[in-house]
């Protein structure tokens, strides 16, 4: 039983010491931090369709200085009599390290900063509010551990196992009077870190559930903060000032939740469904549309499809047709062109063999109209000839009784 943890033990010191480097603590954990929500915002803003990974470290550029200074502001204007003679100097509100950041004011000017960026590049600011919703708690509770380290931000005296021992004269000089000698108190640092933590996963559960409008998470986030930095204020015994009684982080805890209470319930938290029957969102922030809703809105286009699928069809019968028809006319032409070159080819070879053949019919004629006329001449020497022959005959046999007639001829 002795072996059981009596108390958180105070840290040695409030440095990580690297060779001749020293790396503060409460410097580091706030770092480490902006690295983890930068991540985390980054995954969700991609996943939900608002934007990329890159856009939202592009944000966190601008965000995030923003974020440190209204965080140190809120503080200074809050405890301003901390930086104020004779407790202090005004010099001491730029030592950051040595701890002193309001998360009210780092919230307000950091998401003020971050909405003015995204709106600039034309992303959705619903979409990555949301994405940032569950990763400024993670971020919030890496930097309590800071709180640790420099021995601040405890509560009041107690003997619970898991009480934190502060050893710093310094803190130990801050605490009331009645609790002088103390060295055991609620380690309401950590409280809160744990709180963000569930708010954080609770978050990440309503983004799985996915009812709630875009935009809404933030007001979870402000919610559940608001109530959880109340709860951790009433613990705390650290010098802090005060209205009406109660100290200013309880007036903006409750701040914080009336405003997410209105921003929430403002024409109302849950998106518009038929049946209620919600399908469920990954766990990055991936929300997937209702099932009814799907349903319906795929059975109002069916008819839609089926009349563009035929009209899709109708027109590329056409185009269809259309080609096949320009590709019959091509092939006609070619072959049209293929016989009007092929005629043109034998017209030139019968021009060139009737050339080749017309000297020869030439001198065939020629050679039969001169036996022709040869013929002609013979047929005639033989006419003349039978009429010599005639003649003769005709003198031979004529009778003599004429001899006057022939002598006067004569004469």
């Amino acid at each position: 039983m002795d072996l059981l943890l009596a108390s958180i033990p105070s840290p040695g010191s409030n440095a990580l010491e690297i060779g001749p480097l020293s790396f503060r603590a409460y410097g580091l954990m706030i770092a480490f931090g902006v690295i983890a929500a930068v991540a985390i915002a980054g995954r969700r803003f991609s996943k939900s369709g608002g934007g990329t990974a890159d856009d939202m470290i592009s944000t966190a550029v601008w965000a995030v200085p923003a974020g440190l200074v209204g965080a140190r502001l809120y503080h200074v204007i809050t405890d301003n009599q901390l930086y104020r003679s004779p407790n202090g100097s005004w010099t001491e509100a730029f030592q950051i390290w040595r701890g002193g950041l309001g998360i009210p004011g780092g919230v307000f000017l950091g998401a003020l900063v971050g909405v003015l960026f995204v709106k600039s590049r034309g992303l959705s600011i619903p979409k990555g509010l949301d994405a940032a919703a569950p990763a400024i708690p993670v971020a919030q509770a890496i930097g309590r551990v800071g709180n640790y380290f420099n021995q601040e931000l405890f509560g009041r005296p107690t003997d619970l196992p898991w009480a934190v021992e502060i050893t710093d004269p310094v803190a130990l000089g801050s605490v009331p009077e009645e609790y002088s000698g103390q060295t055991l108190f609620h380690p309401t640092f950590l409280y809160e870190g744990l709180w963000n933590l569930a708010l954080a996963g609770l978050i990440v559960v309503l983004t799985r559930w996915g009812r709630l409008k875009t935009g809404r998470l933030f007001a979870i986030y402000m919610i559940g903060y608001g109530i959880g930095r109340m709860i951790m204020e009433s613990l705390r015994i650290d010098p802090a000032n005060t209205i009406a009684g109660l100290r200013v982080n309880t007036w903006m805890s409750g701040a914080l939740i009336v405003s997410g209470l209105i921003w929430l319930l403002w024409k109302g938290p849950f998106r518009d469904t038929t049946d209620g029957d919600v399908a469920e969102a990954d766990l990055d922030g991936d929300t997937k549309s209702t099932k009814a809703k799907t349903a319906k809105a795929e059975e109002a286009e069916e008819p839609a499809k089926a009349d563009k699928a035929k009209a899709d069809k109708a027109k590329a019968d056409k185009n269809k047709a259309k080609a096949d028809k320009n590709k019959s006319e091509t092939a006609k032409t070619e072959t049209d062109k293929a016989n009007s070159a092929k005629g043109d080819k034998a017209s030139k070879s019968e021009t060139a063999k009737q050339d080749n053949s017309k000297p020869k019919n030439s001198k065939s004629e020629t050679g039969k109209a001169k036996k022709a006329a040869d013929a002609d001449a013979d047929e005639l020497d033989l006419d003349e000839l039978d009429d010599s022959g005639k003649a003769a005959t005709d003198a031979i046999t004529k009778p003599t009784g004429k001899p006057k007639s022939t002598s006067r001829t004569k004469s």
